[in-house]
């Protein structure tokens, strides 16, 4: 018999990495909040690789934590090794990647919701959702009925989830853990279009039988940087990664048996990720490639499970067994958890505004994988979005739109809810044309005035973000009127980098202008250089220098944006009586409804010369 369980604000169903950053900012917005999870034991889990950050994720993390959330300060405080990817490149494709303490930061993420003031923390599986009115009832499978006023999906891959290893298929959810039944149905009489990604992950093994000793050795920065701006003691390495290659006798193994693969057997029905494949999608995708690398990285410290990057499979357990055993280091490899496929529910995102709520369905919020995107730090990105705008929705406040101009976080979004997405969707810096200026290293300084305005920055650590960019600006003034002499210890130094030495005096801010010199090279010839200047105060000075011409053009760009996204378009607008409009824009138009000219010219399907025509048409109707 179905019974009243409890009446919240904001229930968050799924906590995952979108449920953990949607249910704290909604909690910490003022609104009494509860999550609901399979398992208390796999809130923060991470069924894929034991990682936070890479190209483009990095900067979405620093900008999560810019805005006041949370996987940030988890991962510097589970972090065990941490690399700076992309260094031999410019400053805006670099990227923070840490390898994590797996349990570590499912503890850590646990503590933070079971401390957290105004959230509830249930272990119940969510089996119907209804809504009447302006409220929502969500029942779970033992008939507790709780009702909120709005509600976030975070299901991840749980919605309906099989799991594919072979010939075999069961129902089933990331790591073993039983998949959630009967929400979907609930959500399709809602009027939620979903359909079925997949995604995968590979075999873990038993570090003792991983032969390291002719393998390519992984280590860690020398100089560690934190994700979270509020990290005051870097993490430290504490472990190593080591890296190995397929073969041609890899490659034999898995195409003598393609037929065995429910991928290529037709059995998984799901869109799989194009920039994440399986390595049997990627021997069949590059058959001339001689081989692929892998990583082999540590699950914990206090573990022997190692994670084998690059080898995604589906493929049977024999098969996996012998194809793993063909690559360098693990000819004795010893298989603890074998890879797997999984097929799951998700949601046509196209369906949503771009607080993440259903335009169909108001107080309906989506975030993370059932918005059909991958990723971690992508979810955690739309929960943290979705959170914000459920609690300011309640609180009657203007909702929160990320600006694709202004972050990775908008960029994501906007892509989702106007561009849609036929495969799980993954950030990559060129899915921004902003990116010179979009950079991970001024993430605080492009968000966190937003995070303080929305009420998830502290007074505190807003002032200490003033203080920050009020030494950035007094350093910036500093190199550009501090003149070095030449000596010879300088020029031999010039000369040894490869750039021109000098005869007469020079700013110091012109020499950091040169692509050869760094900060670090120059810091003995600075004779006013205060040794207590942090070295990311001193990082944006040398940025700024070295880029203020890209930046500039790039600026003029984001200026072009906001004046096309002022273009509004009347919600009510017929686009079949737009004269001059093609067929197939007035139905992308129609279905994706945009807000304004700048998002209307976004959408896949839709040409400048439509554009053109829209404004004419807007114009003419005197519409702003």
């Amino acid at each position: 018999m179905r019974f009243e369980a409890g009446n919240y604000d904001v229930a968050v169903i799924g906590a995952g990495h979108a449920g953990i950053e949607a249910c704290l900012a909604a909690a910490r917005l003022g609104m009494r909040t509860v999550v609901f999870t399979m398992s208390l034991d796999f809130i923060g889990n991470m069924p894929c690789n034991p990682s936070i950050g890479g190209t483009s994720k990095g900067h979405l993390v620093r900008e999560i934590d810019a805005l006041g959330g949370q996987m940030g300060k988890a991962a510097d405080a589970t972090t065990i090794q941490s690399r700076m990817l992309n260094l031999g490149k410019g400053p805006a494709v670099h990227s923070l990647r840490a390898q994590i303490d797996r349990r570590r930061y499912q503890e850590y993420m646990k503590n933070a919701l079971e401390s957290q003031d105004g959230l509830d923390l249930r272990q119940a599986q969510i089996v119907e959702l209804t809504k009447t009115g302006d409220t929502f009832s969500l029942v779970t499978q033992l008939d507790a009925v709780y009702t909120a006023r709005a509600v976030i999906l975070a299901t991840g891959t749980f919605l309906d989830g099989k799991i594919y290893v072979g010939d075999s298929c069961t129902p089933g959810g990331p790591d073993g853990i039983f998949p959630a039944t009967g929400l979907s149905d609930s959500l399709r009489r809602l009027g939620l279009p979903l359909r079925r990604f997949k995604t995968g992950t590979p075999s873990r093994v038993n570090r003792r039988s991983v032969d390291t000793a002719g393998l390519e050795v992984q280590t860690g920065d020398d100089r560690v940087v934190p994700f979270s701006f509020e990290t005051r003691e870097p993490p430290e390495n504490k472990a190593v990664c080591y890296i190995s290659y397929t073969n041609d006798e890899t490659k034999r193994i898995i195409r003598e048996n393609l037929d065995r693969s429910p991928l290529y057997g037709g059995r998984i029905e799901g869109v799989g990720p194009r920039y994440c494949p399986s390595i049997e999608d990627k021997i069949v995708r590059f058959p001339d490639k001689p081989r692929h690398q892998l990583f082999i990285e540590p699950c914990g410290l206090e573990t022997q499970e190692m994670y084998l990057q690059g080898m995604s499979s589906s493929m049977p357990e024999d098969v996996q067994l012998a194809f793993l055993r063909t690559i360098p280091g693990l000819e004795h490899v010893s298989v603890m958890r074998n890879a797997y496929a999984i097929e799951y529910d998700c949601v046509d995102p196209l369906t949503m505004d771009h607080t993440l709520e259903f335009r169909d369905v108001p107080g309906l919020y989506g975030a993370g994988q059932f918005n059909g995107s991958s990723g971690y730090e992508e979810a955690a990105a739309q929960g943290l979005v979705a959170g914000i705008n459920a609690a300011r929705k309640l609180a009657g406040k203007p909702p929160y739109e990320p600006d694709r101009a202004e972050s990775y976080i908008g960029t994501l979004v906007d892509d989702l809810v106007t561009k849609g997405c036929n495969e799980p969707y993954r950030m990559m810096t060129s899915r921004s044309e902003y990116r010179l200026y979009l950079r991970q290293d001024n993430a605080d300084a492009r968000l966190t005035p937003t995070g303080y305005e929305l009420g998830l920055i502290s007074p505190a650590r807003y002032a200490a973000f003033l203080e920050k960019q009020e030494r950035i600006r007094r350093e910036l003034e500093r190199v550009k009127n501090t003149v070095v002499a030449p000596s010879e210890a300088l020029n031999e130094m010039l000369i040894a980098r490869g750039t021109t030495p000098i005869a007469t005096g020079a700013r110091l801010s012109e020499l950091l202008k040169r692509p050869q010199l760094d900060r670090f090279a120059l810091a003995p010839f600075d004779p006013g250089l205060d040794p207590n200047t942090p070295d990311d105060v001193r990082e944006q000075v040398e940025i700024e220098l070295r880029y203020a011409g890209y930046v500039k053009r790039q600026q003029a760009q984001v200026h072009e944006l906001h004046r096309l996204e002022r273009r509004r378009i009347p919600a009510e607008i017929d686009y079949s009586r737009v004269t001059g409009l093609r067929l197939e824009a007035a139905e992308k138009l129609a279905k994706v409804r945009p807000e304004s000219v700048g998002q209307a010219a976004r959408i896949s399907g839709v040409s400048p010369a439509d554009i053109a025509v829209l404004t004419v048409y807007l114009e003419r109707y005197g519409v702003e």
